[in-house]
């Protein structure tokens, strides 16, 4: 009898080991499986950079509202309008620039969340126009002949009906840190495709554009907001699409 027992016992504890083992699986394989709730909606927002630069950077004042909407797993429609104004002073020439901007294209969530995160790491395409007004405010006779110094010329001039078209690649990290709340980061590359400009000098900054430069057709930008997704359906994700975070997390 004692030489049966722990030959039981042995026995017990690998049939309560292998159960054990089958439950945990089973369990394992019911979580993976579990159905994923995609969001769809419009997901409206600001730009909490320019509002800052309102409030420290002198002779600049801007907004921009933003807009996207899902259409499907990884594309979303997306939209962006604003306005600024902006003085630009440079040693031989000063001039203040005012006008709307609107960007309109796609991005893609190139990110896979994990089971009930709504995060993002998207890259987009935009194409901007840009409608403003320039103001010449000053500017200085350029000589290189010492015996006549360098006179500025105070005569403020107004060019109105400029327009500006640019192309834009846009890269966004996207972070949900409440129900349906976001924080992002973007920052932008620019390809200027046309533009007017005024009589006898060229555009110094472009709203929506950024700075412009002699030597170069590209332009750089970027953006901090603020967004809430407002949910219009929802959608069931099959199963095999789910990811979980790692054991241990």
């Amino acid at each position: 009898m004692l030489k049966i027992a722990p030959t039981l016992l042995c026995c017990i504890s690998l049939f309560c080991g292998t159960h054990f083992m089958v439950a945990q699986k089973n369990s394992e394989t019911a979580t993976d499986t579990l159905p994923k709730i995609e969001k769809f909606g419009l997901r409206v927002g600001v730009d909490l950079a320019k509002p800052l630069r309102t409030i420290i950077e002198d002779g600049y004042s801007g907004f921009e509202i933003m807009g996207d909407f899902r259409v499907s797993k990884k594309f979303y429609a997306a939209v962006e309008l604003g306005n600024e104004k902006k003085d630009w002073i440079e040693p031989y020439i000063s001039t203040n620039t005012s006008g709307s901007y609107a960007k309109i294209g796609f991005d893609y969530n190139a990110y896979e969340n994990w089971l009930g995160m709504e995060n993002a790491i998207t890259l987009g395409m935009r194409y901007g126009i840009s409608s403003f007004t320039q103001k010449l405010l000053s500017y200085r006779i350029y000589t290189d002949n010492p015996a006549f110094p360098t006179e500025t010329i105070y005569d403020p001039q107004e060019f109105s009906g400029l327009t500006a078209h640019w192309a834009e690649l846009i890269i966004s990290v996207k972070t949900e840190i409440l129900n349906n709340l976001y924080l992002s980061l973007n920052v932008q590359l620019k390809r200027k495709i046309s533009e007017t400009e005024p009589d006898n000098f060229a555009n110094l900054y472009i709203p929506g554009y950024n700075r412009t430069y002699d030597y170069s057709e590209f332009g750089v930008g970027y953006g901090y907001s603020i967004s809430y997704l407002v949910p219009i359906f929802k959608k069931q994700s099959t199963p095999q699409q789910n990811l979980q975070p790692p054991k241990g997390e």
